[in-house]
């Protein structure tokens, strides 16, 4: 199908300006996941902080994820201003979720195995660098989602997408890295289309058999793929995507099209914006939020909070 004509309106949110450089210094805490790595590891990570300025730093190690919003509150709680979120988008995306809406600043260190957050912001998986982007780089706001109740930075969805990375989750990624992505998406393109219906902005837009619904906050998104080339972090909407596609055929003509960045041209994907998407299955699926499965639902609601955090961003080309 055709993209769909809807554009940013007249009235919409402009782009969030940068604030002005840190003249003080910050309360730093880390929040890392252990088990991920990049450059000389932790070590490395505490003497380049300390390298700099520094009011007082609190450190705080989880074995997983889940862990971590925990440690951002008590880090808050602590007066922590500045936050280097140490590991894969799963991290990132439940310490987002804690801090959203905080006068918190995030730095993101891409330790992960996708680093999608970080590849969209233009962060390089180079940990001297990621850090002096933390302490140097501009600053500026952030919209993120909203689905079912928790905040994500790059994407949420239903369907093929999240039983993708269902799979994936399953040890595959300690194993075979971005990899797992491309080996499991194999194992799903013959999945079933499921009926659904989907409301943007509460206006009846898709209604029929379909195998995946993607929202994106950012255009790069699952498997590194550039689905959303439209798509800005800070523009206050979210980008909505729906595929028909069933089977290995469809499927391979679909993410060829998304491969080479025209995915609305695919007779398969349909393509929107909107600031609220609701979605409704007649099968209850699993979903996801930046690379984090969670449990089968039979309809999601998925919204933008324009704005909701302050990010670290290197400088622009010149």
């Amino acid at each position: 199908m055709v993209k769909s004509a809807d554009r940013r309106s007249t009235d919409e949110p402009a782009t969030a300006a940068t604030a002005t450089p840190r003249t003080t210094a910050p309360r730093v805490a880390v929040i890392a996941h252990r088990k991920k790595t990049i450059g000389g590891g932790l070590d490395e990570l505490r003497k380049l902080i300390t390298g700099y300025d520094v009011a007082d730093l609190l450190w705080y190690e989880v074995p997983k994820s889940k862990k971590a919003p925990k440690k951002v509150r008590q880090a808050l709680k602590d007066g922590a201003d500045l936050f280097f979120l140490w590991g894969g988008d799963g991290t990132v995306q439940r310490c987002v979720d804690a801090l959203a809406g905080s006068d918190a600043t995030v730095a993101v260190i891409p330790a992960g195995t996708a680093n999608l957050l970080a590849r969209n912001l233009g962060i390089p998986e180079d940990l001297p660098e990621a850090v002096r982007i933390g302490f140097e780089g501009r600053r500026a706001t952030m919209d993120l989602g909203k689905i079912n109740g928790e905040h994500f930075a790059v994407m949420a969805g239903v369907g093929f997408d999240a039983e993708m990375i269902a799979d994936a989750d399953r040890g595959l990624k300690d194993r075979l890295g971005r990899f797992a992505y491309i080996w499991t998406g194999l194992r799903h393109v013959g999945g079933a289309v499921t009926p659904m219906k989907i409301k943007v902005d509460g206006n009846d837009w898709f209604e029929g058999d379909a195998s995946c619904v993607l929202v994106g906050n950012v255009g790069t998104v699952t498997g590194g793929i550039d689905v959303f080339e439209d798509a800005r972090f800070d523009d206050g909407w979210l980008e909505v995507g729906v595929s028909t596609a069933e089977g290995p055929i469809q499927w391979a003509r679909a993410l060829g099209r998304m491969s080479a960045g025209n995915a609305e041209k695919s007779p398969f994907v349909r393509i929107t914006r909107a600031r609220k998407v609701s979605v409704k299955l007649r099968t209850p699926m699993a979903y996801e939020l930046d690379g984090g499965a969670r449990d089968r639902v039979d309809r999601i609601t998925v919204k933008v909070v324009p704005q909701a955090i302050t990010v670290c961003l290197p400088e622009p080309p010149a």
